[in-house]
């Protein structure tokens, strides 16, 4: 038996046997992926020795796989996915909230949780890898792929990207049904483009790279991810494809990858196409190789150009053997030279949409709900309502609710919504079946749209609401005003629906907005209006049942922003974390504050924020020590009450602020976070720990380096500074 198909035998040992008896087409055929939905690109599979496929559905997989048992070496194919947030493009799977609607848990076993159920969904499909999560740091709102973020700060994205991966691969091996590769993107600094241009040119420095951009990927890689993707744009002119320091130097040299890097939809092409640092696609070919890419998606002159490139000696074969190494070793470590490469039907039917899948979606949904204004009209009191109008188009939009990477890969130009229609619960659904247990009336008018500037049927919503004891008004953006190529400049409500909720008001019923939205929009009418305000990014396909339950105080909210929103688009950036320094008028004689002079500095909504139906009170802030050694970890307790009626759940966080050091810094970053049940009238101790290294920087020779000096200590129920208990230690 030839080595490489001897289960008793290494993976390293198969592996190595395998890359010796492959011609240098066949190698350089496993570095190419192709999509298979167009382009004939099926066909390609055995002239062109193709390694890995995406966009495959139905039974796409198993005929190619098929066919590539049949090939001379019948080395198998990795199909790849973008299950982003669940496998959603097979109607029978489970749908999650986005990743930037499931981060304002702050639930780690949740995030993890849904990392598995997407895993053991994709797998029984007879897919071995999706392309997430996303660590793209989520600062513009403006850019159209904010949703697919886990919000603004570094340091948590870092958190919730890790549990994904568990979550995706486990951490016995990924060799069974239940477990799939994989990729952390887009790496790195994506969502950094300028003006929020989707894929754009990127200024970002060096030393900001370390600070912000990599820390994630470096965290998820030490810890095992098996890929990374990189990303569409330039960093100060060098492409993300092109950067032998973001893909040699610091993942697989500094980080020690053991997996390896795909590049995003036709990176190489566009080095020549879009960037213009190649003069051909040949050029391009070579930059993709030396640079260190591994996996090249949808560039099929990429293949003949790099046999040509070999051949011809400007390029090493040793540099091709080291990536088809790694890629082969990851379908070894998958199984699929064993019993792990075919699926089967029965084995999809059994996994896809279990009901403890779409029980596991559902408490995502309600843990992702952010409550963030409420003027003592929620929950609703029993007998208090009888009728309930409820306008906007959103409260029964799939589309809207689901967002992107929901519908196929057409990402924000699908428009069939019976896509997961039978499965969703909208939030006319969900608060009719709710009302009606109590005997409630719900009356639905659209009165508005998103996108449609001739729907205005604000009158009628007027009227309806005079007639009602409760207006909720559900109003936000739908597909097609976000997602990939789908930036915008103006973050304010669309359509008629500003006009819509003014109609409303204006009838003088106490007023609930749900905000379904993708991202953070303009919204200071809703702030200063709205007699009570819940946030539902994307909150998938059971959300109408959560956000019904908050209505009722069935659930106590329990979710907290991890995005910022502002007042105007103009403001943008108000990410909590910004640094110190603009001109403001300090001088007694002359007051003022950090600001525009026609915008408040705050962000409407900060991050961290967030409320339920008890306030939570801190004291007692304590540390285990005032003076640090160098290397000493540092223990911090603080007692936080429940003053109200109801039991909930409380996010407690905790930030750093270096207050003197070598190079400017934050005012605060966030350090370390703890979710804590606390009973109505109960008190408990919350004890966090904040690692030395924890409080580093990464100075001008930029090297991470924790410097001695004071440092503030900050814990409470947001970023905000009233909301932060404060006390300073020392590092010697």
């Amino acid at each position: 038996m030839d080595v490489y198909k001897d289960q008793s035998q290494s993976y390293e040992k198969r592996c190595a046997d395998l890359l010796q008896r492959m011609t240098l087409e066949e190698k350089v055929g496993q570095m190419m992926q192709l999509p298979a939905n167009f382009d004939n690109n099926m066909d390609k599979l055995e002239s062109m020795n193709i390694g890995s496929y995406l966009h495959c559905t139905g039974d796409m997989m198993r005929e190619l796989q098929t066919r590539a048992e049949k090939t001379r070496l019948g080395i198998p194919l990795i199909f790849g996915i973008d299950a982003i947030h669940g496998h959603c493009f097979d109607n029978r799977a489970t749908v999650f909230p986005t990743q930037l609607g499931v981060s304002c848990s702050w639930n780690r076993d949740l995030i993890r949780e849904m990392g598995a159920v997407t895993a053991r969904e994709v797998r029984a499909n007879g897919i071995h890898w999706t392309f997430s999560p996303v660590l793209c740091v989520g600062r513009d709102a403006r850019w159209g792929r904010v949703d697919e973020t886990f919000g603004e700060d570094p340091w948590l994205i870092g958190e919730m990207a890790a549990e994904m991966v568990e979550g995706y691969q486990g951490k016995e091996g990924f060799a069974n049904w239940e477990k799939i590769l994989a990729c952390g993107k887009h790496y790195a600094a994506y969502g950094e483009a300028d003006g929020g241009r989707d894929a754009y040119e990127a200024d970002v420095s060096r030393r900001n790279m370390l600070t912000y951009f990599l820390p994630p990927f470096e965290k998820i890689v030490k810890d095992g991810c098996a890929t990374l993707m990189a990303g569409y744009q330039a960093i100060n002119g060098e492409p993300c494809s092109a950067s032998r320091w973001l893909l040699r130097d610091q993942a697989k040299e500094s980080w020690d990858l053991d997996g390896f890097i795909v590049t995003d939809w036709d990176n190489i092409g566009s080095l020549h196409t879009k960037q213009k640092v190649a003069e051909d696609l040949k050029e391009a070919a070579y930059i993709a190789v030396t640079a260190g890419n591994d996996m090249i998606m949808t560039t099929p002159s990429f293949y003949k150009h790099t046999i040509e490139l070999v051949k011809e000696g400007r390029l090493d074969e040793s540099m091709i053997n080291d990536s088809v190494r790694r890629i082969l070793m990851a379908k070894f470590r998958l199984g699929l030279f064993d019993e792990y490469r075919h699926t089967s039907p029965e084995r999809e039917a059994a996994a896809l949409g279990r009901e403890d899948h779409w029980e596991a979606a559902a408490q995502a949904s309600r843990e992702s709900l952010v409550l963030l204004k409420n003027e003592g009209i929620l929950p609703l009191k029993p007998g208090a309502v009888k009728t309930i109008t409820l306008v906007g188009a959103n409260a029964d939009d799939v589309v809207a609710q689901l967002g992107d990477w929901s519908f196929g890969s057409m990402q924000a130009g699908a428009s069939d919504d019976s896509f997961h229609r039978d499965v969703t619960v909208t939030l006319l659904a969900g608060l009719k079946e709710r009302a009606e247990r109590e005997g409630i009336t719900v009356n639905f008018v659209k009165g508005a749209d998103p996108l449609d500037e001739n729907l205005d049927e604000c009158d009628q919503a007027a009227a309806a609401a005079r007639e009602a004891d409760l207006t909720v008004a559900c109003v936000g953006d739908t597909l097609k005003l976000h997602g990939e190529f789908h930036d915008r400049a103006n973050l304010d409500l669309t359509g008629k629906q500003q006009k819509l909720l003014e109609a409303v008001k204006a009838a003088g019923t106490p007023l609930c907005v749900v905000l379904l939205a993708s991202k953070p929009l303009t919204v200071p009418w809703i702030k200063e209006n709205a007699d009570a305000l819940v946030c539902a990014f994307n909150p998938g396909a059971k959300a109408g049942e959560g956000i019904a339950e908050v209505l009722f105080g069935d659930l106590n909210p329990m979710g907290k922003l991890t995005i910022s929103f502002p007042h105007h688009a103009g403001q943008i950036p108000v990410h909590y974390n910004r640094f110190s320094g603009w001109h403001s008028m300090n001088d007694p004689a002359m007051p003022g504050e950090e600001r525009y002079i026609d915008m408040p500095e705050e962000p409407l909504f900060v991050f961290g924020e967030g409320m339920g139906f008890s306030p939570f009170s801190y004291a007692d802030l304590k540390v285990s020590k005032s003076v640090l050694q160098q290397g000493e970890d540092l223990e911090v307790s603080v007692s936080v009450k429940n003053e109200g009626d109801y039991d909930g759940w409380e996010i407690v966080q905790l930030y750093i602020n270096d207050q003197f050091s070598s190079l400017t810094t934050p005012v605060k970053e966030l350090r370390g976070f703890k979710r804590v049940y606390i009973r109505s009238g109960e008190t408990v101790t919350v004890d966090l720990t904040l690692p030395f290294e924890e409080l580093s920087l990464i100075n001008a020779d930029l090297q991470r380096v924790v410097e001695p000096g004071r440092f503030d200590i900050m814990v409470g129920a947001s970023s905000r500074d009233e909301d932060l208990l404060k006390t300073v230690i020392r590092v010697e």
